[in-house]
């Protein structure tokens, strides 16, 4: 089962794929921690990719793409990933669909967490508010989810109707509590929506 879940930051898409990793056996892929692990390992992706972050620039859609290819090809990979933060953009969703179709595999479930982004920043507060000292996230103020909530209703928003126009795209409600989430998430993925 291979899953995207799609989300402006804090709407608790993390929390989720941890819950969904644990539940259904499946691997959570973040595209940074798999850049950084494809050039520690030296592989001829990670090497062009470090080639890349070396000279200050972002990595190209096809060298994530093709980092991500390498990564669903793992032992681990066999019953299904989910996808957190890719893609991004249309091209990227294009580019995923592609490689996964040369694979002859498919995305079983694409899912938007909905939230109220006004509650999104309480979320951000009420979550610095209670972190212990020195333990707040870097991404916990305002300023930054501002920032963040701005690249994403720019950059990936728009690869909601992508998927939404191929019939592939669900929702849950995001601010609902983490449980009535899961429970979202579980009937969309064992088939009850």
């Amino acid at each position: 089962m291979n899953i995207i879940l799609l989300g402006p930051p804090g709407c608790g898409k993390g929390t989720q794929a941890e819950r969904l990793q644990d539940k259904y056996g499946l691997v959570q892929l973040s595209t940074g921690e798999m850049l950084r692990a494809a050039v520690a390992a030296g592989t001829e992706i990670g090497l062009k990719a470090k080639a890349i972050m070396d000279e200050g620039k972002l990595v190209p859609d096809e060298v994530v793409v093709g980092i991500i290819s390498d990564r669903v090809d793992q032992p681990d990979c066999k019953n299904g990933f989910i996808l957190d933060g890719f893609p991004r953009t249309v091209a990227q969703a294009e580019a995923l669909d592609r490689m996964l179709a040369d694979k002859g595999m498919e995305l079983h479930h694409v899912i938007e967490m909905v939230v109220d982004e006004d509650a999104l920043f309480a979320r951000i507060e009420k979550r610095a508010a209670e972190a212990a000292a020195g333990q707040v996230r870097a991404d916990d103020n305002a300023e930054t989810l501002r920032k963040r909530l701005d690249v994403y209703r720019e950059q990936t928003a728009p690869i909601l109707p992508y998927y939404r126009d191929r019939g592939r795209l669900k929702q849950v409600d995001g601010m609902a509590t983490i449980e009535e989430v899961g429970e979202a998430l579980k009937d969309i993925v064992e088939g009850g929506k």
